[in-house]
């Protein structure tokens, strides 16, 4: 009897000590530490709470799971312009030498002169030029590293840090959380697949399979007896606005049950999103923060946000005000 007493003396002072020690129950850490608590952020981890909550009426499984997101102005930045732009820019400017033609030819001349936004005013052929000149002619993996090698040093001009640097820290904590709840995450942008899949993984943590981007033709070559695939100068795929749900529908195969986008460019995406059976989420980034982004919509050559914006709130897409919603903007403000 003495021993019992002992014994149960023994665990009343372990359990003690457990009680001290442990106050109360460890809260569970916030997946998203960047959102500010309101109910923005309430909308998006009660979405995913209630697909992912198993015999719950909007649970949705795992294959089903499928999140888009837009690149330029929703994972990152895109002003002043474009950065796939800041490096064709830079391209020209390094390939110059070669092709003493360019300083009376259009849009290389501006370029040449050091006016890039005169560039591009001739519209798509001019854009085309560019991309043409160099983005082809090279196999894949020579595009990779050169893509690689600009964004270890090339720089933003107001911020003076490498562009993949100007991603959005409340993005990535939310890619992070959907992944940790079953969702599969890919970009779906107008930018080049090619010029995307160079950073996606090691910047977003998404595979270049999992990208979706304006795409340019590819031959295959025997180069010194060795199967290469070249780059071409013949569009396949615009990835943007219309185009947006049609690269889906070719590389995905499934139509997407959350979708993020910034721009007017992304209406189409999120249209086709939300318009599934079963639960949807449509989110659009609204830039609003001058101090420690740029504010822009309607107005924007870059960006443009009008048409999304006014049927945001008849679709019921959650509208991500930048400035309101964001305790940090990018990831060196932490």
């Amino acid at each position: 009897m003495r021993m019992r007493y002992k014994l149960s003396g023994l665990l009343s002072l372990v359990v003690t000590l457990v009680l001290v020690a442990c106050p109360v129950a460890v809260k569970a850490a916030d997946p998203l530490p960047s959102w500010k608590d309101n109910g923005t952020k309430d909308a998006i981890m009660e979405f995913v709470a209630k697909v992912t909550r198993e015999g719950g009426k909007d649970y949705l499984p795992p294959e089903q799971r499928i999140a888009t997101f837009d690149n330029d102005g929703t994972l990152w930045a895109e002003k002043p312009i474009y950065f796939q732009l800041v490096y064709a820019v830079d391209k020209v400017r390094e390939m110059a030498p070669e092709h003493p033609e360019w300083k009376d030819q259009e849009p290389f001349a501006s370029i040449l002169k050091g006016d890039p936004q005169k560039a591009l005013e001739g519209g798509k052929p001019a854009l085309m030029k560019l991309m043409a000149a160099t983005h082809t002619g090279m196999t894949g993996e020579e595009f990779r590293s050169s893509v690689s090698e600009w964004l270890e040093t090339a720089r933003h001009p107001k911020t003076k840090k490498r562009y993949t640097e100007m991603v959005y820290q409340p993005m990535l904590e939310l890619l992070r959380h959907l992944r940790a709840n079953g969702f599969k995450t890919y970009i779906v942008s107008g930018g080049g697949i090619d010029f995307l899949r160079a950073f996606s993984e090691e910047t977003y943590g998404i595979p270049p399979e999992q990208v979706v981007g304006s795409t340019l033709k590819a031959g295959y070559e025997l180069r010194d007896g060795t199967p290469v695939l070249v780059k071409q100068a013949e569009v396949a795929l615009i990835d943007d606005k219309e185009g947006k749900p049609v690269g889906i529908y070719q590389y995905i195969g499934r139509r997407p049950v959350f979708a993020a986008g910034n721009s007017d460019g992304d209406l189409q995406m999120l249209e086709y999103t939300t318009a599934g059976a079963g639960p949807s989420f449509g989110l659009l980034l609204h830039h609003t923060d001058s101090g420690r982004e740029w504010a822009y919509d309607r107005h924007s050559a870059v960006g443009r946000l009008d048409k999304a914006l006014k049927q945001a709130p008849e679709k019921g897409w959650t509208v991500v005000d930048m400035q309101d919603d964001w305790r940090v903007v990018f990831p060196f403000e932490k």
